[in-house]
């Protein structure tokens, strides 16, 4: 097994790979690929075709335009793979926008490398999901042992935070912002995340893509607590667009905002990313819900409260 290489064009699939004690197989990442800290050594296999530096909107606008000309939003370097002799390239058949997608792979490595590749994709939608993925890629990298234990260990930490909230009949709501402009909600897994961590989910449903709302439905929901955790942007690039959210209408009418529960949380690390630290996540949105029952320690680097 210790003979295997292996490429990622994911950033959760990375984190898998690592977490399975495998890190030494990686011999390629995606230009995404940024955790645990020693990987951002490998060759990157990946580009996006989207600028750095543009507004939510802009990033919105820039993606469509993209997909309408049927093309790909990240491309992949086959050249790199090529002459890292990869044995396998784990990627994800989920979502165009969140990273190279399947078919960029399979139409990138067909009958151009010298040797067989497998190809393992994943496309969670749920945290079951996410959790047998990764007993999946144990088994397909011969390591399914590992892969059991280590969904045990997740498995134990969402058990503690279950256990704690057990008798606890109060639950507020949680409105997730996956995006600002246009607005997304927060959905596929999310809202299970919520619903653990002590909270009542609104506008989206466990197991469905992040919907598009409107600001009225948000209004109309009036939410007790709201989490802001946009795809792809960590805290510090999640305050330079909140200007959006102070702007709409009725904003400081809000039972989130007039109780001083609007919180911004690194989409990008834990939220967005389906692999071992998507317990991390449930773990911060239970400090954020619950913050008398749990302290995690995610303040301040997982999560911040936005004051107003």
């Amino acid at each position: 097994m210790s003979d295997l290489k292996i490429v990622s064009l994911l950033p959760s699939a990375t984190e898998i790979v690592c977490a399975l004690g495998l890190q030494h197989t990686l011999v390629g990442r995606s230009h995404e690929c940024d955790f645990p800290e020693e990987v951002k050594q490998l060759p990157v296999c990946t580009e996006a075709h989207i600028p750095d530096g543009l507004s939510s909107a802009d990033i919105d606008k820039k993606v469509k335009e993209i997909l309408a000309d049927a093309l790909s939003v990240y491309s992949v370097n086959r050249e790199v793979i090529k002459e890292l002799q990869t044995d396998v390239v784990i990627t994800q058949a989920q979502c165009d926008v969140c990273a190279v997608s399947l078919p960029e792979v399979e139409q990138a490595l067909t009958d151009y490398l010298d040797k067989p590749v497998k190809i393992i994709s994943l496309q969670p939608n749920s945290l079951d999901d996410i959790l047998n993925y990764i007993k999946g890629v144990a088994t397909a990298l011969n390591v399914s042992q590992q892969g059991e234990q280590l969904v045990e260990d997740l498995q134990e930490r969402i058990d503690i935070i279950r256990h704690k909230l057990k008798f606890i009949e109060t639950k507020p709501t949680v409105a997730c912002i996956e995006w600002l402009e246009p607005l997304m909600i927060s959905g596929n897994w999310v809202p299970e995340l919520v619903s653990l961590a002590g909270g009542e989910p609104v506008l989206a449903v466990t197991g469905k893509h992040s919907p598009y709302v409107n600001w009225d439905d948000i209004v109309a929901a009036n939410p007790d607590i709201i989490v802001v955790m946009p795809c792809g942007f960590g805290i510090e690039r999640t305050m330079r667009e909140m200007g959006l959210l102070l702007q709409q209408t009725s904003f400081a009418d809000l039972k989130a905002v007039k109780n001083n529960r609007l919180y911004i949380a690194d989409g990008n690390q834990y939220f967005n990313r389906p692999g071992p630290r998507i317990v991390d996540s449930v773990e911060i949105l239970a400090e954020i819900i619950n913050p008398k029952q749990f302290i995690f320690g995610y303040e301040g680097n997982g999560w911040v409260k936005f004051a107003v």
